[in-house]
């Protein structure tokens, strides 16, 4: 068995790191989730199996050639630098107002995120 299909899922830890970090970001960033939970949870899932194998949030939207060399750049860690510079996020985790996706919350409760996890397989 190749080690990455041992755990297909993140840990509760970093899970929940995840969600506390993406409702502290909207709020700084006057940034909100997405109209609908499931891609809020899904993105932020992303967000914590990478920061369990990576050491860092590195972006789940985006395909990488070497991953550990992204996470050393830093330019795809979450909040991303267009994230940062432009309030553009590709994931549509943190969107703006005028978005036709946001939705009105900036909180994801962590029992959406595992709902949404173990209705995904």
């Amino acid at each position: 068995m190749i080690p990455s299909e041992v755990n297909t899922k993140s840990s509760d830890k970093s899970l929940e790191a995840m969600r506390h970090f993406s409702e502290q970001y909207a709020k700084r960033t006057g940034t909100y989730f997405c109209s609908e939970p499931s891609v809020t949870a899904v993105v932020i899932e992303g967000l914590a199996k990478h920061k369990d194998e990576l050491g860092a949030p590195l972006c789940p939207c985006r395909h990488y050639e070497d991953k550990e060399a992204e996470v050393s750049a830093a330019y795809w860690n979450c909040p991303c630098v267009p994230m940062r510079e432009r309030k553009e996020c590709h994931c549509m985790l943190f969107l703006t107002s005028e978005s036709d996706f946001v939705g009105d919350t900036q909180e994801i409760s962590l029992e959406t995120i595992k709902e949404v996890r173990e209705s995904m397989g």
